[in-house]
This record gives C-alpha cells, structure tokens and sequence, in this order.
C-alpha cells in the first residue's frame, strides 16, 4: 500500500460483529418466511435501505414489518428484538488496537446504521465498556440515518473526504461489503476487504 495517514472503518463484521444467519432466524421466528431473502448480506428488502438513509422512521419501519408479516398486533418489542438478532458484539481487542491506532493516523467511522440498532449499540456499550459511544475511538463517527447518506452512494464517502480535507490516495478504507469497496475504489481511496472470521486484528500491521 502506498502512503497512509487516514483509516476510515466500517462498523458491521469489521469492529462490531454481525450473525447474518441468527438475524434470519429471529425473523423467521416471528413470521418472515423468505428471511434470507428479506434480510442478507448482500439481499435485503428496500425498507432496509431506507431506514438506514434516514427516509424510514423507527416507527414506519416496524408498521412495515407488520404489514409484511400480516401480524398487525406483533408488538414494538418483538420487532426490535427480531431486528437486533442480527448483533453480536465488539471482538475482544478491537476497542484497544482502534485506540493504538488514533495517535498514528486519522481515523473515521462510516457506518450503514439506523436508529434501533444504534440505540442498542450505545446501550451495549455503555453496559459492556464504560463508553458512551464510538466518539473517542475516532476523529469523527458518520453514521448513515443521522447523516442522511448510506453506502455504496459515492455522497457519503465525498462529505467524509471533503469535510476533513483527506487526500484519496492517502486514506484506507476498511469494509466488509465488495459493492462499498467498489465506489470507495472508483474515489482513489486505498481498500482493505474484510472477509470473515478476520476483525480489525488482521490489521495490526498498521500500528
């Protein structure tokens, strides 16, 4: 790789771990019969995309999701818990190679997220870590429903670029989705794809 001095980290299956399979499950579990096709890695209905671009509330997601399911009475609690299935948790170490890392380059989050799951992350982490939040593991956290963006649009990674005068050709960009790595590409930014079971610990290479 040529000269790094900026990391942009994806979230989901890159520091905060993700279970595609017992997401589907949980959503099979309270009626989704096609779950690995309503809800996959690379497959998801669109009321995904939008609920993670900020168009979709909490609330009009989940009457979707009633309305899908044909179960107007399935409550707000039993969705949010199908939903959050899909969470894991941080891999033991991430926390302290990103903190290694922040003195040695510029480091950034760029996550495709949206409000239920980011109100069980903080709570998670709160619980689990001490932290209230991401924000002092980065120079900056983007997260996709507050920002209104969401990748693989080439928008979300232009304001990270822009808003902090990163150079392309100087900046990593660290995910585990090949359509997100693909644009990042298509910018001149340096990529690393992350393939599972590998986390942010293949990486110690930068410290």
């Amino acid at each position: 790789m040529a000269t790094i001095k900026n990391i942009i980290f994806d979230y989901g299956n890159v520091i905060f771990m993700l279970d595609f399979l017992k997401s589907q499950k949980a959503w099979e579990e309270i009626g989704i019969s096609n779950s690995n096709e309503f809800y996959g890695h690379r497959v998801q209905d669109p009321i995904f995309t939008a609920f993670e671009d900020g168009s979709a509330t909490a609330e009009e997601f989940r009457a979707y999701i009633r309305q899908k399911i044909g179960n107007p009475g399935l409550t707000d609690a039993q969705i949010d818990s199908a939903w959050n299935g899909l969470l894991v948790g941080v891999t033991p170490g991430n926390h302290e190679l990103l903190l290694s890392l922040k003195p040695k380059y510029r480091t950034f989050l760029l996550s495709n997220i949206n409000p239920i799951h980011y109100d069980y992350i903080m709570d998670y982490l709160q619980k689990e870590f001490g932290f209230a939040g991401n924000d002092h593991l980065f120079e900056k956290a983007y997260y996709s429903h507050l920002v209104g963006k969401r990748k693989p649009n080439a928008e979300i990674f232009e304001q990270v670029l822009n808003e902090n005068s990163l150079d392309p050709a100087e900046t990593l960009f660290i995910d585990d989705s090949p359509q997100h790595i693909a644009t990042a590409t298509k910018l001149g930014i340096q990529t690393y794809l992350m393939t599972a079971p590998d986390s942010i610990q293949a990486l110690r290479f930068l410290e």
